[in-house]
């Protein structure tokens, strides 16, 4: 097991990943901004290293200053957290370079999910079920019409390095397809450097289900069952369920045995989460995210297992602590993420919070760096917090959400603590009938 790890992030997962150290008895070191000099992390961690200004660019996503800190320090391995440099390949084989271990997946794996053309040609490989759509790269106006014509209208075209939203075009005819194209690619290399993208077909009401996984690195793999991750704004995921309120036992199963296998086929080591469109009992790949994700807590709640546990006990070359039989799902959870922005509008709430109480009692859990007389600055991601809620079944859990969202208070900024008071008590979110154009319809229909 690792003597000391440095984790390489901020906020409220900075904070989770510190307690899970603590918990296995080992030595913690945090890196920090200037403007997080007073960050509960640096309070809680057994060191703390400034690592320069406020911007992301000079402090959390600059590499040469956390290696420097784990040399500086003596820190033996690195958890990313998520976000910054979780899904970075040199960062990850910059550490290998210097004898420090990364806490997730090899470099090379990093690069092939993290290539969109090149993780659904090794999702293909492996058996996973992928969009129909072209095999790889698309440049030319005329092979992108040829595509398009046999999947079919609408065709959605997504940036091959992309991610949130940028780079994704929907082309409903032929005429659309050929604007859409040239402005994906613009967009593409404008936010990621590379212009490259590709077609898919385009689903019209899907879900957003996703599996967590897990590799031993070995040739062994499990999953943990799906997370429903639908109700998005921009493609930006705003509530997490587990388990998904549309799946049935079966494709749970089955989707589930497919992961698992896929990952221990491709020898992939620590964890990871398969994405998928889900529309007509069908699932199509989207992605991989080759880090710990947001969303990870709704998973350990119906598992019992803890996941940041298993990260680091495999990344020491311990193995799995489980094997898939091992793993039960009990009961229902749902994760609701407490953004600091105006609830209407969402625009960013910088600034000082006066008063913060979170709810307590059975079933609640509320991962947080944040306290009374905290500053939020307003150079980072907007996540204060997330509400977890477990029940034994999703009634209960709804209505332990609805009480909890009434005692959660957080006074002198805004943030989405109304919506989500509003959602819980929206029939279509309480019988579990949404798809991922849900909530942005819901929204224009409130302005």
């Amino acid at each position: 097991m690792f003597q000391k790890i440095l984790i390489a992030n901020r906020g409220e997962i900075a904070l989770r990943v510190l307690r899970a150290c603590k918990e296995l008895g080992i030595q913690t070191v945090v890196v920090h901004s200037t403007a997080d000099a007073d960050a509960m992390h640096v309070r809680l961690a057994d060191e703390s290293v400034c690592i320069g200004p406020p911007p992301s660019r000079d402090s959390y996503l600059n590499i040469h200053q956390i290696v420097a800190a784990c040399e500086i320090t003596g820190a033996d391995a690195v958890h990313p957290g998520y976000g910054f440099l979780s899904e970075n390949a040199k960062f990850a084989d910059i550490l290998a370079a210097h004898n420090i271990t990364f806490i997730g997946p090899s470099g090379d794996h990093i690069r092939i999910m993290g290539d969109k053309i090149e993780a659904k040609r090794t999702a293909k490989r492996l058996g996973i079920p992928v969009v129909p759509g072209s095999d790889g790269a698309v440049t030319e106006e005329k092979e992108a019409k040829r595509i398009a014509a046999e999947i079919g209208y609408p065709v959605i075209i997504k940036a091959s390095a992309g991610g949130g939203g940028r780079g994704m075009k929907v082309a409903r005819s032929e005429a659309d397809l050929v604007v859409a194209l040239q402005t994906a690619r613009s967009e593409a290399g404008a936010a990621f450097g590379d212009d490259a993208v590709y077609i898919e077909k385009y689903l019209e009401k899907p879900r957003h289900i996703e599996v967590q996984v897990f590799g031993d690195g070995a040739g062994r793999g499990v999953h943990f069952g799906e997370r429903d991750c639908s109700l998005q704004r921009r493609h930006q995921k705003v509530w997490e369920e587990a388990p998904s309120p549309a799946l049935n036992a079966e494709e749970r199963a089955h989707i589930g045995g497919v992961c698992a296998k896929a990952i221990a086929d491709l020898g992939y080591s620590g964890a990871g989460t398969i994405e998928f469109l889900y529309e007509n009992g069908e699932f199509y790949f989207i992605e991989m995210n080759t880090r710990l994700q947001v969303e990870h807590p709704v998973t350990e709640a119906i598992t019992g297992i803890d996941l940041v546990h298993e990260q680091i006990r495999v990344a020491s070359g311990g193995g799995l602590s489980v094997r898939q039989e091992d793993i039960r799902f009990q009961g229902h959870a749902i994760e609701c993420r407490i953004n600091a922005e105006d609830p209407r509008t969402f625009t960013p709430s910088p600034g000082t919070i006066t008063h913060f109480h979170t709810p307590g009692g059975l079933g609640i859990r509320v991962d947080s760096g944040v306290y009374s007389g905290y500053k939020i600055p307003p150079y980072y991601d907007s996540l204060i917090g997330k509400l977890i809620v477990h029940g034994r079944n999703r009634v209960e859990c709804m209505m332990r959400l609805r009480r909890a969202l009434d005692e959660f208070v957080v006074d002198g900024i805004k943030t989405t603590l109304p919506l989500f008071r509003d959602l819980v008590g929206n029939a279509d979110i309480a019988n579990g009938e949404y798809d991922i154009h849900w909530l942005e319809k819901y929204l224009a229909k409130e302005d």
